[in-house]
């Protein structure tokens, strides 16, 4: 008997086939890439943990296999659901991937391993390991492609490939996809979301090869840190992050981390039409906000003695690495002096364009909100015009604006709330100081990674208090789905009939 019929009676039976339906899809697509990396580990003949990897990839397929079977395809999925259901898959899905880092004994500790865990589905990029080479060929493999399946989504790889999930793919991508309500390439979005993904797939190839053809990366090091590049991640193979390869290296990372922090749908636009990017405000803004940032960074360090080339991709290197969120670092920004470090602590939170695999609070809000506080000073000047928002060159309508401004308040609530906790969070139970308090917050819930002091890029997370971790892994979960699927939970109006 299907589950659906043992359920009915409780009343919640449409609610509880979509979360049993889209927990086990998103988990048994996990099992499957933890196969990869178990391949991985047998390529480089780790022979122990290729078992030990596998051994966790049965068993999350075959849970999420068995939730998946158990229901039947709703014809439709509501948003309420949709929403519910991604925020539960993701946490289900941060649960099961910490089995490999636990099974292989890489990191043996269930916080440790789950912290790690969120921060690469998360694409935050804030590790407790001092030097991840230390990690055998698959963990390294198995820690970068988390990060990569998160970037554009689990569930909306699904939708692409699998059609019988074709219903509700848009509640589905809307609640998991960083930023505004998916922007449709095609009628379909099953179509669209296969679309995204090869844009995602090709840009990534592009990278191993350029980042081959400098030389001071083997392929192993080349692919790796393409998959945490175009996911934004930020996760390394070394423990000095991309500060030991080339300057030829270090640049190709910074323009393919600018280019992940683009709309994938306007880089498919793009594709037959380049004048797309310019014609994109919120694409005109996130370049403004980059290069301006990155010039101020390269004069301030050049002023400081730093010869002029390397001013100038330091500078650019961390204003586009804090822009998008990657947090990758060549230069150690926590001995800065204390305005650039304000600076840092301001880009950390603007984020790249909607559609993009960048955290952070997106362009296009910060767009909407400049424009709406402008049409407001007007309008005092002004107290009979008429003023419309808009956003290229389209109008806005009062439940966008609505909305915006909901995010941006709940985000700055969390944000605040967030600092006062985990401060508290930390005098009980650890060490920390303000500054590396407050900086883990904003890393973490923009999804960012190193933050300064003892977070900062050449430190990690490992002096963070048992209850801190677990406080900062709720907030990257949070702060990748952009706090809506995760708060919704927690409203009883959503599990009533």
């Amino acid at each position: 008997m299907k589950l659906t019929a043992a359920v009915g009676w409780l009343g919640r039976r449409g609610m509880l086939v979509s979360l049993l339906l889209v927990t086990g899809v998103t988990l048994f697509a996990v099992g499957l890439m933890m196969f990869v990396a178990a391949g991985v580990s047998l390529l480089y003949s780790e022979f122990s943990d290729a078992r030990a990897i596998s051994a966790a990839a049965a068993l999350t397929a075959a849970v999420g296999g068995l939730l998946w079977w158990s229901v039947e395809t709703p014809n439709t999925l509501t948003t309420r659901a949709g929403f519910a259901g991604v925020g539960i898959a993701w946490l289900m899905m941060s649960v099961f991937g910490t089995l490999p880092y636990l099974f292989t004994g890489a990191i043996p500790d269930v916080t440790d391993a789950f912290f790690e865990t969120v921060s690469g589905f998360t694409t935050t990029g804030a590790s407790l390991l001092a030097d991840p080479g230390q990690l055998a060929h698959g963990m390294l493999f198995w820690r970068s492609l988390t990060q990569w399946l998160g970037g554009m989504g689990i569930i909306v790889m699904f939708v692409a490939v699998l059609p019988l999930l074709g219903v509700g793919g848009v509640e589905l991508a809307r609640a998991e996809s960083p930023g505004a309500n998916p922007d449709r390439l095609t009628p379909r979005f099953q179509d669209t979301a296969k679309r995204l993904w090869m844009v995602y797939v090709m840009l990534t190839c592009v990278q191993v090869l350029m980042l081959l053809w400098a030389g001071d990366m083997d392929l192993f090091q080349a692919v790796n840190h393409s998959l945490t590049t175009m996911s934004t991640g930020g996760f390394g193979t070394e423990a000095t992050s991309i500060a030991g390869f080339s300057p030829y290296t270090q640049w190709v990372i910074i323009v393919f981390m600018a280019l992940a922090g683009v709309s994938f749908s306007l880089h498919y636009r793009a594709l037959l039409r380049p004048t797309e990017y310019l014609r994109q405000e919120e694409f005109r803004v996130y370049f403004v906000v980059v290069l301006a940032s990155a010039a101020w960074l390269s004069i301030a360090l050049a002023n400081q003695g730093s010869a002029w080339e390397q001013a100038v991709r330091d500078g650019a290197f961390t204003a586009v690495s804090m822009v998008t969120t990657t947090g990758y670092s060549t230069a150690d920004f926590g001995l800065w002096v204390p305005p650039l470090q304000v600076l840092l602590l301001i880009l950390m939170t603007l984020g790249g364009m909607a559609g993009s695999t960048a955290g952070g609070i997106k362009s296009f809000r910060l767009k909407v909100l400049a424009n709406t506080a402008f049409t407001e000073l007007r309008r005092v000047i002004h107290p009979r015009g008429m003023f419309l928002i808009r956003l290229n060159r389209r109008p806005l309508t009062i439940n966008m604006i609505r909305g915006i401004f909901s995010f941006f308040a709940l985000y700055v609530f969390l944000l605040c709330a967030g600092m006062v906790l985990f401060t508290s969070i930390e005098l009980a139970f650890g060490s920390s100081d303000l500054v590396t308090s407050i900086s883990a917050v904003v890393a973490s819930l923009g999804n960012i990674g190193p933050g300064l002091g003892e977070v900062g890029p050449t430190a990690n997370y490992a002096m963070v208090s048992i209850p801190g971790k677990w406080f900062l892994s709720l907030l990257m979960i949070v702060g990748r789905l952009e706090i809506l699927p995760i708060l919704v939970l927690f409203v009883p109006s959503v599990w009533r009939r």
